[in-house]
């Protein structure tokens, strides 16, 4: 997945605004207690991040 499609994911799920805020602000446990921010910085896998920004949104399925 390429950050692109991430980012647009995102906006789709929580809207361009909040997207940005809950990416800086919500550790997720599944990225070792980092943000969006600080995943992506750290070079983590954009599919990955998807993934746990799944789970802790609770998507359907089908988002995955």
């Amino acid at each position: 997945m390429r950050e692109t499609e991430f980012w647009e994911r995102m906006r789709t799920h929580l809207g361009p605004a909040y997207s940005q805020v809950w990416a800086g602000q919500h550790n997720l446990a599944r990225l070792g207690g980092r943000t969006v921010d600080e995943a992506l910085a750290d070079g983590i896998d954009c599919k990955t991040i998807w993934r746990a920004v799944w789970e802790a949104l609770e998507l359907p399925a089908r988002e995955r």
